[in-house]
């Protein structure tokens, strides 16, 4: 699909019909697009969990304001941040170096402006994890539709709730829930609001 084209179809889904699953592969595929999507020195501090059964589904729509579109959904990801990780234990670190040709100083370089930048304090380390979750959301959703599957993000959540009851860890932080699944064409979509344009919202100094 054409990127404008891509980006004008794409919709925030609120009915999903639940006779239609996506399938394993372009489950595994969209990802596989997705995480193409930039990050700070590539460090790709996310995971995903997949509330894929109606057992997981049930226990994230209660920590979701009972959305029903959370069980509606064929799956609903679970994005989550590792506010660590830019320290040595992130194994990208040792890919870098092989990428780099071994050059260890660079590496090292980069190390320390990543604990500078990223892991000075508990605010930079929240932003860290939130920002780079952030490009993955969007690449997800994009991809999502390419490949002809619906989506919304969701952040009217429980976000403690949801880390307790999916056993993150402490270091990890609930991003937001993106659903994916198929429109239930016999709920038309809202109309599309309008977007503030670039006069509205550019300043240019």
């Amino acid at each position: 699909m054409e990127t404008i084209k891509l980006y004008n179809e794409r919709r925030s889904v609120n009915f999903f019909d639940k006779s239609k699953k996506v399938n394993s592969q372009t489950l595994k595929d969209i990802i596989n697009v997705a995480v193409l999507a930039p990050s700070a020195f590539n460090l790709q501090p996310w995971r995903i969990i997949v509330a894929e059964s109606d057992s997981a589904k049930e226990r994230l729509m209660k920590l979701a304001n009972n959305q029903e579109k959370v069980v509606e959904a064929s799956v609903s990801l679970i994005l989550v941040g590792n506010k660590n990780g830019w320290d040595d234990s992130n194994p990208v670190w040792a890919e870098m170096l092989q990428s780099v040709g071994g050059n260890q100083q660079m590496v090292d370089g980069a190390k320390q402006a990543a604990a500078y930048l990223y892991g000075s304090d508990e605010v930079r380390k929240m932003k860290f994890a939130e920002s780079n979750v952030g490009l993955l959301a969007m690449s997800l959703m994009l991809a999502a539709k390419e490949y002809g599957v619906d989506s919304h993000p969701m952040s009217g959540i429980d976000f403690d709730g949801i880390h307790k009851e999916f056993g993150l860890g402490e270091n990890e932080t609930v991003v937001m829930l993106i659903t994916f699944g198929y429109h239930d064409e016999a709920k038309p979509l809202y109309p599309r609001r309008p977007r503030l344009d670039f006069d509205k919202i550019v300043k240019v100094i």
